[in-house]
């Protein structure tokens, strides 16, 4: 059995954060399934992560005893010409791709290198995530789905396009849905459910116990995370898991990470008045950052929250463990564990935020771990630098 190292690339995960603030860059979800999910598909192995220090506790790399091991950059997405020149590694080479090195065998330095000639599928900043997603949920889609059968869809449902590009695993609940795959598949994923009146547009990926409310309005390229709970407008979401903005209001071309919630009205801005392009806030740089994108809406770190008819201006970055609510747009960047409104921010109360993250993850049966509580802190220490 291969020994697999998924490596964090030091400027992907800088320029993939907030998400990187708590999980090694290849359990990012991307399309479907987290990039790591993708690797275990392509090349069977044991698998572990090498990542920051205070994620290690959480995500131990884990050694070969015979120094064999194949280290994989994480924001790679795997196909059939990489996974080739993967495997054809030989222990002590490297694999690089504009000078940069994406993989390598063995323990230690490389004594050689291999130009890859191909054009890697990876995940470069974080707009990455849901500007490469549609092309991200094909992938995956086809690989998902490759000689397999739906479940039928509900008489009381109505398709537009190919049968062929919608997928509903077991236990997913789909009833009087339009569904519109004309423009890329949807998939539905074990135990999700999408309510009456809702209207799904592909590519749509739902992840398994996702629900979309009656009357939701969903947009591709989006994709739900398990657990995640939607209505209103999505359009070109990306909700990592276990999140919700399950009522009215418009959220566009954003990231959410995991245990957030968006209060009812809630509604982010992902084009500014005058379509120029967006500058964005670049947390390992602390300042703004030009873009080339016009769209660009809320990016979100993990157990952030934003209450009742909540704000966001154009191209809003939000850090780990922030709660903003009130009337009014707050500045485009809120530091992690900060909290308040409009008038003012200031820092979250840790033990606090300890209990309402336990009472949010004990609603889906998960537990927050010393380890968990660990981390946190040290992120708080982090952005209090």
């Amino acid at each position: 059995m291969k020994n697999i190292i998924l490596f964090d690339p030091v400027e992907a995960r800088d320029r993939l954060l907030p998400l990187t603030l708590t999980r090694p860059v290849a359990l990012i979800r991307h399309g479907i399934t987290t990039i790591s999910e993708k690797w275990q598909k392509a090349i069977p192995g044991a698998y572990s992560y090498s990542t920051q220090d205070y994620l290690s506790m959480k995500y131990p790399m884990v050694e070969a005893t015979d120094g064999d091991n194949l280290f994989i950059a994480g924001n790679l997405h795997p196909d059939s010409k990489l996974v080739e020149a993967i495997l054809a590694l030989n222990i002590g080479e490297a694999l690089t791709f504009n000078g940069e090195t994406i993989a390598r065998r063995g323990n230690g330095n490389p004594t050689s290198e291999t130009e890859y000639d191909g054009t890697p599928f990876r995940l470069s900043n974080i707009w990455d995530i849901f500007m490469l997603n549609d092309e991200a949920i094909r992938r995956d889609f086809e690989l998902l789905t490759a000689g397999r059968s739906s479940r039928p869809l509900s008489d009381s449902c109505r398709l537009i396009g190919d049968p062929s590009q919608l997928f509903i695993e077991e236990g997913a609940t789909v009833e009087c849905a339009n569904i519109n795959v004309s423009k890329g598949p949807v998939y539905i994923g074990r135990d999700a459910e999408v309510m009456e009146g809702a209207c799904l547009r592909g590519p749509i990926a739902m992840c398994e116990h996702s629900v979309v409310n009656m009357g939701g309005k969903i947009y591709g390229a989006t994709t739900l995370g398990p657990y995640c709970k939607v209505g209103g407008e999505l359009n070109n979401v990306v909700m990592t898991g276990f999140s919700n903005k399950a009522h009215d209001g418009f959220l566009g071309n954003a990231v959410i990470g995991e245990w957030c919630n968006l209060g009812a009205g809630c509604t982010a801005s992902n084009l500014k008045n005058t379509y120029a392009p967006v500058k964005l806030w670049s947390m390992a740089e602390g300042r703004f950052i030009k873009t080339d994108l016009q769209f660009c809406g809320l990016i979100m770190g993990d157990h952030s929250k934003a209450g009742i008819n909540t704000m966001f201006n154009t191209a809003t970055v939000i850090g780990v463990g922030v709660n903003f609510y009130g009337a009014g747009f707050p500045r485009t960047y809120l530091p992690s564990f900060t909290e308040g409104s409009p008038l003012g921010m200031k820092p979250v109360i840790m033990d606090r935020f300890f209990d309402t993250a336990s009472r949010m993850m004990s609603r889906r049966h998960k537990e927050l771990t010393p380890i968990d509580k660990e981390i946190y802190i040290n992120i708080r220490e982090q952005s209090a630098e």
